[in-house]
């Protein structure tokens, strides 16, 4: 059935923004950057003697874009609030002509598809550094559905952006509590040594029988291995089961001390070269001792603790010297639980963001050709 949706020009649906910030009315405070997530924020740029005099402002309702960055995702969409930019963005909107036919946010959408970025690396093929500027993407022909469809396409993408949003805003001061709960515990605890209570475990695959290799990630959790593997020579692999605990031995490349605990459900195998441990669960919780390896200071103690040139190693016996503060059990689950809520809290923003990206663009695919 062919589409009865129109297709239209998009440079003349949109209009630039070339509003210079000539007579510094806006100052350093109100420079923001474009991230690879289509994010704006505070720049990280030194601006001490800064020429503000260039810079561009960006008002609700306009659309920003890095031109050298587009095909990673470098653009977003202005809701609330201006900022200014720096001069090499590009800046504009939806003539007011036009704002009963196409919504900005419905053009977020079509921006942020994998098609656009794969139309954005065509078109720069062979630049040294590609820029994709507005006169480029004003040649683009986009679909242009009736009003309502769009905002169907655009309130699906709301509702993700929203539970996203709402549930990043609770882990955060979560994951802070946790880690200032730590703290404190080193001033009411005296720090002990882990060593009796780790037990060290080494279940080789034998019979081949799990298949599931992982690694462990710089962010300490298991993540698929981007390793050739033979999955039907696992035997020397080390099993890794349920609240087990496995880390790398070596902290020179990673920069930190990866270690993961397993909670995917299922036995997993690892390297032989990784260590795996458990702990005596009746004085030391696994996820507790889980937490304090997530901390940078953790990650500094591994690496100043290692040992070698060529490859920095932190051992089992380096690991059984590790100290922490031992709260009684009540004190370390309580920690542990808030740590869930908000790793909870975590996950369901991360499941959001990624059917955002999956499930609009779909949706868009469906108004375009229904």
């Amino acid at each position: 059935m062919e589409s009865k949706v129109k297709w239209v020009r998009l440079g003349d649906y949109i209009s630039p923004r070339n509003e210079r910030n000539s007579d510094f009315r806006y100052g350093v405070e109100l420079i923001e950057g474009v991230n690879s997530d289509g994010e704006f924020q505070p720049t990280k740029a030194i601006t001490d003697g800064i020429d503000l005099k260039p810079y561009k402002a960006v008002w609700p309702g306009d659309i920003v874009y890095n031109p050298s960055r587009l095909n990673i995702g470098s653009l977003a969409y202005r809701e609330s609030g201006m900022c200014i930019v720096s001069h090499l963005y590009q800046v504009f909107h939806v003539k007011e002509e036009f704002k009963n036919e196409l919504l900005p946010e419905f053009l977020l959408i079509w921006f942020k598809r994998d098609e656009f970025s794969r139309i954005v690396d065509y078109y720069n093929y062979g630049s040294q550094r590609a820029e994709f500027n507005l006169k480029k993407l004003g040649e683009l022909i986009i679909p242009l559905p009736s009003l309502s469809e769009q905002q169907k396409v655009v309130n699906a993408w709301k509702a993700f952006r929203e539970i996203k949003e709402q549930n990043e805003a609770k882990a955060a001061p979560l994951m802070q509590l946790c880690q200032s709960y730590i703290q404190e515990l080193k001033h009411k605890y005296p720090a002990q040594e882990i060593g009796p209570y780790i037990n060290r475990i080494d279940e080789r695959n034998t019979n081949n029988k799990i298949k599931e290799v992982r690694s462990v990630s710089v962010s300490k959790e298991f993540n698929e291995t981007n390793a050739k593997v033979d999955k039907n020579n696992l035997s020397g692999y080390k099993i890794v089961r349920e609240n087990q605990i496995s880390f790398v031995q070596t902290t020179g490349n990673e920069k930190c001390l990866c270690a993961a605990i397993n909670h995917l459900g299922f036995p997993i195998v690892v390297t032989s070269v990784n260590e795996v441990f458990e702990t005596d669960e009746r004085y030391l919780l696994a996820d507790y001792l889980h937490m304090v390896f997530r901390r940078k200071e953790t990650d500094r103690y591994a690496r100043f603790h290692s040992w070698g040139s060529a490859r920095e190693t932190f051992t089992w016996e380096d690991m059984k010297r590790f100290t922490i503060p031992l709260p009684p059990l009540d004190v370390q689950r309580a920690i542990v639980n808030i740590y869930m809520c908000a790793n909870e809290a975590k996950q369901i923003a991360a499941e959001a963001d990624r059917l955002s990206r999956e499930v609009c663009p779909a949706l868009l695919q469906h108004v375009i050709h229904s």
